[in-house]
């Protein structure tokens, strides 16, 4: 099973610590700068069952005309309304537990099977696909199962690198940061399975 790794950009720009992950290593050499983007597909069903495997797509595309040092993505909770709710949180595709006196607050709400090929870094919630020239797309790709019923929330958040220089900002939007939230509804019902030929269970495909 493939843990993700976790931590917020936020605390990455403040810590200023260098990546290890994409296709190139990330250092105290990160140009500083501003990093114009497009999201071109950010997608993550709205409805899904426990035990059934989704996908989490996010698609960028360099709209400006320097390369970006390092593409990043950082996988956080949130509520309705956009807002990170992950104070005190260690995993992605997890929520913080209200129950006091607990070790590890954070609780799974996906299990994440698969993160985007070469993408681990140092921080455990954020993945880095390396360079990414004008006008070309990378795409961020998790595969995950769900765990916990009811209404959740996903926020992702999207940067130029990993030390905090290089800064992305959507395109045509002045200064505003790429982020975006998925409000999922979680139902207590197993996914839909059937029995083959050969006799093994087989499951719906994610969608």
């Amino acid at each position: 099973m493939v843990r993700g790794s976790v931590a917020c950009l936020a605390a990455v720009a403040v810590l200023g610590l260098g990546a290890c992950g994409g296709e190139e290593s990330q250092d105290a050499d990160e140009p500083a700068g501003t990093y114009p983007v497009d999201v071109v597909k950010a997608t993550f069903p709205a409805k899904q069952r426990l035990a059934d495997a989704s996908v989490l797509e996010i698609s960028v595309r360099n709209a400006g005309e320097k390369t970006i040092p390092n593409i990043a993505a950082t996988i956080e909770s949130g509520d309705k309304s956009g807002e990170a709710t992950t104070s005190g949180n260690a995993q992605a595709f997890a929520e913080v537990s209200e129950q006091a006196g607990l070790a590890d607050p954070s609780r799974p709400v996906w299990v994440l099977d698969a993160g985007p090929r070469g993408g681990v870094t140092a921080y455990t919630n954020t993945w880095a696909l390396g360079r990414l020239k004008p006008r070309e797309v990378k795409t961020f790709r998790w595969r995950v199962t769900a765990v916990k019923s009811g209404v959740h929330s996903v926020r992702y958040k999207l940067a130029a690198g990993l030390d905090g220089k290089a800064r992305a900002v959507l395109a045509g939007s002045g200064n505003r940061a790429p982020d975006g939230t998925f409000v999922i509804d979680i139902s207590g019902e197993p996914a839909d399975a059937r029995v083959g030929a050969d006799g093994k269970v087989i499951k719906r495909e994610p969608r």
